[in-house]
């Protein structure tokens, strides 16, 4: 399995990001931005994939999470600015970057806003902005979804407590717990996905998430929720978006309105796979659809 290092990196405003590299030392870095709640820890059949396609992961913890400092109030596009001096630490003018779940805006985020520096996109399981014209943003999510957006909608400090309640299973779950603690979040294909090594390190980056507090994943929310500070429609880098017909946390019409908000959008709308289990079982086509020549 592929090692990776892990760095504290100390940006021009004062906060410091944490961040992992591994994969191929001398390839196109590949940024991952991970789900919500997560922090940055690579999964290792990711990093294997990632190093026999030559590429170079880097993911890192969002502001709010694990070591990373917080930015409160941060939007979506905010995330530019991080990844730029990620890849400025690198030495890397170009990149690539995927955003898995509530990652998949940050990666359109890049996209938008980064136009020069990222070479393509893949937004696998992403949500969609809110308030979507067209799309019933919360129809076909889980329980615990319906609870934890309707408190961000309705206000922060309703929001704080519901996390903060939530943040304390978090905070200890196990990989024996993971599966039952998704809840009404997991249809069935998504339940048998969440074995051995996949489900260690989602307990793992759970953990980590919250081990300074709740308060990356309640900034990521409100973000979601709030103007995402650019424009779907101009972006002219090359997005993949990948959506499972079964996902109980973003529902498959999310990904189905990327797919036609999105400018440069390609879909890939895969109806027998939920949100957990697209991403396991087909990590390594997406990384090859997002490296294939582009224009």
């Amino acid at each position: 399995m592929s090692s990776y290092e892990q760095i504290n990196l100390a940006l021009s405003n004062g906060r410091t990001l944490e961040v992992f590299i591994g994969g191929a030392a001398d390839g196109i870095p590949l940024v991952y931005h991970n789900g919500t709640p997560s922090s940055g820890r690579p999964y290792g059949p990711f990093l294997d994939l990632a190093a026999e396609r030559g590429l170079r992961l880097v993911t890192y913890s969002r502001a709010g999470y694990s070591s990373s400092t917080r930015s409160a109030g941060r939007s979506v596009a905010d995330i530019a600015d991080d990844v730029e001096a990620i890849l400025d630490s690198l030495g890397s003018t170009r990149c690539y970057t995927m955003g898995w779940s509530g990652g998949g805006p940050h990666a359109l985020a890049c996209a938008g806003l980064l136009p020069d520096r990222v070479l393509a996109v893949a937004s696998v399981a992403g949500v969609a902005p809110y308030p979507a014209e067209g799309l019933d943003w919360m129809a076909g999510m889980g329980a615990e979804n319906h609870a934890e957006f309707g408190a961000a909608l309705a206000d922060p400090d309703q929001l704080q407590q519901f996390l903060e309640h939530e943040g304390s299973w978090v905070a200890a779950v196990t990989a024996d717990q993971v599966g039952a603690a998704f809840g009404d979040l997991v249809s069935d294909v998504d339940r048998s996905a969440i074995t051995g090594d996949f489900a260690e390190w989602l307990a793992v980056g759970f953990r980590e998430s919250v081990s300074n507090g709740i308060w990356g994943w309640f900034d990521d929310d409100l973000a979601f929720v709030k103007p995402w500070g650019f424009e779907l429609g101009a972006i002219t880098r090359p997005v993949d978006i990948w959506q499972g017909g079964q996902d109980r946390m973003v529902p498959f019409a999310h990904g189905q309105w990327l797919s036609q908000h999105v400018a440069s959008a390609t879909a890939y709308l895969l109806p027998e796979h939920g949100h957990l289990s697209l991403a396991v079982a087909s990590m390594g086509r997406i990384l090859d659809r997002l490296t294939a020549t582009r224009d």
